[in-house]
């Protein structure tokens, strides 16, 4: 039975992994802090839907300094799966220092534990922001990626830098993850499907950005575990052959890889499948563009698909669907 460590259990995209990996016979540790930053009430559901003789849960922050090291210090993982993060474009302009504490500082613990205890495999969420100003689509990971948009990509970015220092001297296998809007039951509430859905119910007018045009990769959650699930038995090998779509470093046994669909839906579709599920239309507040959000994201998946095998896709009006049928039935609307 794997040991698998879980950061962020008790996030919408750290749950479904976990559920994922108690399916297949892993021992899970998740780790989570827990914070207010939106329902905790939400949160701790998801953790009740995990317990199992399987799965412990361990309450705390990746940053504080040697709790990751006593963690792996005691069960000397196999896999480790690190998605603890503060989250959000728009609030990253607010409390940029959350930003810095978590996902930097916290990656930093992280990859001192590793270093100390190593995994098979270190497989680490970026973001799919970290591609900031490119305006060529769709995105491959091979294209610089040097002008973030906001501080929380730049704090991504920042943390793949780190964990390719650490790859490099220390041999650590690790992937890096470039998410692509990532949506589904559970969702987070701060999230696009999870507001509009919210609004839609009670009557409320939707915010829609630059006039709805815009753009998204959006990634059905079970579709992302499932790819990132395969993908932690192909660790990169420092020295490999690699293609030229391939990112593996040539100094050290990481690289990056984008989730996504490779499909880009704009946001008006998006918003008429929430219609379509609910039997409700939206009124839509139109407002310009928000500091720090790009227009279009659009993930190149050949690398995907090369080390991890085609991906399932499911389309937007059932992944839709799906979200609005938990809604429903969570908050017993």
């Amino acid at each position: 039975m794997p040991k698998t460590l879980v950061t962020g259990a008790a996030g919408f995209i750290g749950f479904h992994l976990c559920k994922r990996l108690l399916a297949e016979g892993h021992e899970v540790v998740g780790l989570d802090a827990v914070t207010d930053y939106y329902d905790v009430a939400l949160k701790r559901a998801r953790v009740a839907q995990l317990e199992s003789e399987s799965f412990t849960f361990v309450e705390g922050r990746v940053e504080t300094r040697g709790l990751l090291m006593e963690l792996f210090k005691t069960h000397r993982f196999d896999y480790v799966y690190h998605l603890a993060a503060q989250a959000g474009v728009r609030h990253s302009i607010e409390q940029p220092r959350d930003y810095l504490e978590s996902n930097i500082a916290g990656t930093f613990e992280l990859l001192e534990a590793a270093r100390a205890y190593p995994p098979k495999h270190m497989l680490a969420a970026s973001t799919s922001s970290a591609y900031g100003s490119n305006t060529e689509m769709p995105y491959r990971e091979t294209m610089k990626t040097d002008h973030q948009m906001s501080f929380y990509a730049a704090t991504k970015k920042a943390t793949e830098s780190m964990a390719h220092s650490y790859a490099h001297l220390y041999d650590l296998p690790i992937t890096m993850f470039r998410f692509f809007t990532v949506y589904g039951p559970w969702g987070r509430p701060d999230m696009a499907l999870f507001k509009f859905t919210k609004a839609i119910l009670e009557g409320a007018p939707i915010d829609v950005y630059n006039g709805g045009d815009m753009m998204r990769d959006f990634t059905y959650v079970d579709d992302l575990v499932a790819a990132i699930f395969r993908l932690a038995t192909v660790p990169p090998v420092r020295g490999a052959p690699a293609g030229p779509e391939d990112s593996l470093s040539p100094v050290a046994p990481w690289r990056v890889v984008n989730v996504g669909n490779g499909s880009p839906v704009q946001l008006v579709d998006f918003i008429e499948a929430i219609e379509a599920a609910t039997g409700l239309e939206a009124t839509r507040n139109l407002l310009p563009m928000q500091p720090g959000d790009v227009p279009a994201t659009w993930a190149d998946t050949t690398l995907l698909a090369r080390l991890a095998g085609e991906s399932q896709y499911t389309p937007v009006t059932e992944g839709v669907r799906r979200f609005v049928e938990w809604y429903r039935a969570y908050y017993a609307v």
